[in-house]
């Protein structure tokens, strides 16, 4: 498969930091244009890390996970010296001739005006929520919902773009999803009740302040999460109706807490079911849950989904780096008296599925299926 041409929007930001690590060394991929904000262009990605350094190497995140330090003092070691020399551009100046594809990584607001630009000719992969509730817009989760993805011709066509906007989920919502589709598929999911314990790197830009904050502490609240999940996890788990998302009926109630951890998003689980489903066989259908068989995509795991049965796991320091942070964990599987279902933990990679890493694989994912424009 020939390379396609792709750049990144909002390179230096967390999740920008992170969709540069996930595409170094990429087979399918290749960096040519990085833009940034209009105080940061002109500047070259080396300087925009080092200039991001000093802040980053005192936010107190002293154990970074191995699959994805992407702090800007260990990135800019990491990085090809072609890349570091590259000079940022704003979004607007993105040769877009030039490109096969544009991975968004910028905050909510700014994706919200300038995705659409970039989609009106070339696709456009986002980690922004900016579209997420658009109802003619998929919100695609590699492994999960591929069949969504037809969407994506009629979203373009009804705007007048050549191209596309692919969301992916929140990070919170990622674990979920993945962990209860495939029982989902098999019985039916009809209520979802979770505490969610969130990495502090997952608050992005914020994440120097609310590591201070969370510092032996519990943050018993996320701005705008909770609702998110509820949101995110019924549309993923639902069918398409003509140029829509028919969301799925299943009722969800969430409480997200930010803990002291760096990586890793851990949930505790309660899931009715329209069918009675022993833990035996939900395990089952978890290990067995391979949306990849056949298939050979750069980023995808060997295990989609690991079932531990040990009583005192998942845990992120442990079980984090599965399938190099794109596997889902799931343990403590067991019966529940209270929806009539289960109960489970399920730990999933905030900063690699969860973020830039789901955006590259769900372009993985789009390419092999022939839904991205042939490379240039």
């Amino acid at each position: 498969m020939s390379s396609r041409r792709v750049a990144v929007v909002g390179a230096t930001g967390v999740a920008g930091r992170q969709a540069l690590a996930a595409l170094q060394a990429h087979p399918w991929f290749e960096l040519c244009a990085v833009a940034a904000s209009e105080r940061s262009a002109g500047a070259t990605l080396a300087e925009l890390l080092e200039r991001d350094r000093q802040v980053w190497a005192d936010t107190g995140l002293a154990a970074p996970d191995p699959v994805v330090d992407t702090r800007p003092q260990s990135l800019a070691s990491r990085l090809p010296s072609e890349w570091l020399s590259l000079r940022a551009c704003t979004a607007e100046q993105l040769p877009l001739d030039e490109l096969d594809l544009v991975f968004s990584m910028l905050p909510t607001e700014a994706a919200r005006a300038v995705e659409p630009v970039l989609a009106a000719r070339v696709p456009v992969i986002s980690t922004a929520a900016a579209f997420r509730d658009e109802p003619d817009t998929p919100l695609l989760l590699p492994g999960v919902n591929t069949e969504h993805a037809a969407l994506l011709a009629s979203q373009g066509a009804a705007r007048g773009w050549r191209g596309f906007v692919a969301p992916t989920p929140n990070c919170t919502t990622v674990g979920l999803a993945a962990s209860l589709a495939p029982l989902h598929a098999a019985v039916g999911v009809r209520a979802v009740v979770l505490t969610s314990m969130q990495a502090v790197s997952g608050a992005g830009a914020g994440g120097p302040r609310v590591a201070a904050a969370a510092l032996g502490n519990v943050l018993p609240f996320i701005d705008g999460e909770e609702d998110k999940v509820g949101r995110e996890f019924a549309k993923i788990l639902g069918r398409v109706d003509g140029a829509r998302i028919a969301p799925a009926d299943c009722a969800v109630s969430a409480t997200c807490t930010r803990v002291p951890v760096a990586d890793g998003h851990t949930l505790a689980v309660t899931v009715g079911l329209r069918e009675a489903l022993s833990v035996e066989r939900a395990a089952q259908l978890l290990r067995d849950h391979d949306p990849w068989r056949g298939r050979s995509l750069p980023s995808a795991p060997q295990r989609w989904i690991v079932v531990r049965t040990e009583q005192d796991r998942p845990q992120p320091r442990l079980d984090l780096s599965e399938g190099a942070g794109f596997s889902t964990v799931v343990g403590r599987l067991r019966p529940d008296a209270v929806l009539g279902g289960l109960s489970l933990v399920v730990l999933s990679h905030n900063a690699v599925l969860g973020a830039a890493g789901g955006a590259v694989l769900l372009a993985e994912d789009l390419a092999d299926r022939g839904l991205l424009p042939a490379p240039r």
